[in-house]
């Protein structure tokens, strides 16, 4: 039910909104808030980048089966997120909240499930089957608890601004801690990779470090969880808020314009990221003489991603979000230069690129969504309680998307005939890995935008006496 425009609730949201402008600051907060995010960025870091290159040329498992795993993980997940939300919208507060139970809950299964995704069975026939259900326990012990406490740190929006850019900072350098650590680490398991021309296209023998070096490089990135955990227990208290019930909440969030207009337009962006990150390496790998160039080049994405995201937070402010949207497209013309030509020099400039893509993609989206909250909770008198049903539905689209564009993506590999662990690949998969890292990309972030920055159809009275009211400098919609 809409509030009228210019009834009770708006002056008292603008009342409130005043009140909370000379609230302190969340500073502290913040900072451990953010540590709580590290760990799933270390991880994900890593699964994005090297995970494919583990199971198809470590594993040595068919590109099928690969397929399989990360259609079947990224579903798990994104099936486990709705699910979390409705758990979660029933639990009751306890004295740490509502929230912090299920983050800390989580944060030791996730950490095994991490740790047996890259270990190395002994036995060979049933490989495809153990990747699937650890990395289906992986995605499916979801984020949405973590996620979904930015609206409950302050009810300010100013401050949950700053509450994400602080996230997403910290959640950058776990992204470049990720991939430099592991890779680093797993670098003495894959040999130099330099084919004769004549070389067969069959497996060959993997390096015997290989096990423990994935070991070693599992450990330390599943130490992260406890360690982070911890500091995000003892650093942030959680708000109260009120409870709606997850499928009436479900039916109406999904009613929601701006919402849904948030969420199909970034189904198409976030998708895009993951098949760029998940094929860069592999395309590295088998389809460019770029093989020795294969860390220092993620490096350059990530720490181009990390330097830009204070930047990008600045450029959300001063020029709004809808036009920062167009930040994602930057890396597109390079992507497809990178196709067509391979070199190195071209390979760190699309890298530096693709980082800054890469950031604005991550931030936008966590940045818009307490906004297209605050826009809900100011036009319907059940608003407050909804926040993790607003957050676990977005990751449960996003995630789904990932799925399909993944698992369609990788099973188009055995289609051209990719053999697990062959030095040299055949002419058919060059060109489809070259397709997957410049073409799909690029079809997928310009359908996203032109959905994000079609103009809206309908807006709001209430939700523009709101941003008036708070001199808010951006679109909410």
């Amino acid at each position: 039910m809409a509030a009228p425009p210019g009834g009770t609730p708006v002056l008292q949201e603008v009342e409130v909104s005043l009140s909370q402008s000379e609230e302190p600051t969340l500073e502290p907060d913040s900072v451990c808030y953010g540590f709580g995010g590290v760990p799933n960025q270390v991880a994900s870091s890593a699964t994005s980048f090297y995970l494919q290159l583990f199971l198809l040329d470590v594993a040595q498992i068919p590109a099928a089966q690969v397929s399989v795993v990360m259609f079947g993980g990224k579903v798990s997940g994104a099936a486990a997120d709705p699910v979390a939300g409705f758990f979660i919208n029933r639990s009751r507060r306890t004295g740490s909240g509502r929230l912090m139970p299920w983050v800390l809950g989580c944060t030791p299964f996730i950490a095994v499930a991490y740790f047996f995704l890259w270990f190395l069975p002994p036995f060979t026939s049933l490989r495809g089957f153990w990747y699937t259900t650890f990395y289906c326990l992986f995605q499916g012990l979801a984020t949405v608890p973590y996620t979904a406490l930015t609206m409950l740190l302050t009810h300010s929006p100013r401050e949950r601004d700053s509450v994400t850019a602080y996230r997403m900072t910290m959640e950058m350098a776990g992204t470049l801690m990720g991939a430099a650590v592991h890779g680093l680490i797993v670098a003495g398991a894959h040999e130099p990779h330099h084919c004769e021309d004549d070389a067969p296209h069959g497996p060959v023998a993997v390096s015997p470090n290989a096990n423990r070096l994935y070991f070693i490089a599992a450990t330390v990135v599943a130490l992260t969880y406890p360690v982070c955990s911890s500091l995000l227990y003892l650093g942030v208290k959680e708000q109260p808020g009120q409870g709606l019930s997850f499928l009436a909440g479900l039916r109406l969030t999904v009613q929601h314009p701006p919402y849904l207009k948030l969420v199909i337009s970034f189904l198409f962006i976030s998708a895009a990221v993951q098949v760029e990150q998940s094929y860069f390496v592999l395309f590295c790998t088998h389809a460019s003489q770029l093989h020795d160039h294969v860390q220092s080049l993620v490096l350059t994405i990530l720490i181009s991603a990390v330097l830009s995201t204070p930047v990008w937070e600045w450029v959300l402010h001063r020029f709004g979000k809808r036009m920062s949207a167009l930040g994602t497209c930057v890396m597109v013309p390079f992507a497809i230069l990178l196709a067509t030509m391979p070199t190195a020099p071209v390979a760190y400039v699309v890298a530096f690129v693709s980082g800054l893509s890469i950031a604005v993609s991550l931030l936008l989206p966590w940045s818009m969504l307490p906004d297209v909250v605050n826009d809900y909770q100011l036009q319907h008198e059940h608003g407050p309680g909804l926040e993790t049903i607003f957050y676990s539905s977005y990751v449960f689209f996003t995630k789904l998307s990932g799925a399909c564009a993944l698992g369609i993506s990788t099973l188009s590999l055995e289609f051209a005939g990719y053999e697990a662990g062959a030095c040299k690949q055949t002419e058919q998969v060059v060109v489809t890995l070259k397709i997957l890292i410049g073409a799909v990309p690029t079809c997928m972030i310009l359908a996203g935008l032109w959905i994000l920055l079609a103009p809206p159809t309908q807006r709001s009275q209430a939700s523009t006496l709101h941003e008036l009211r708070l001199q808010r400098s951006y679109s909410l919609n």
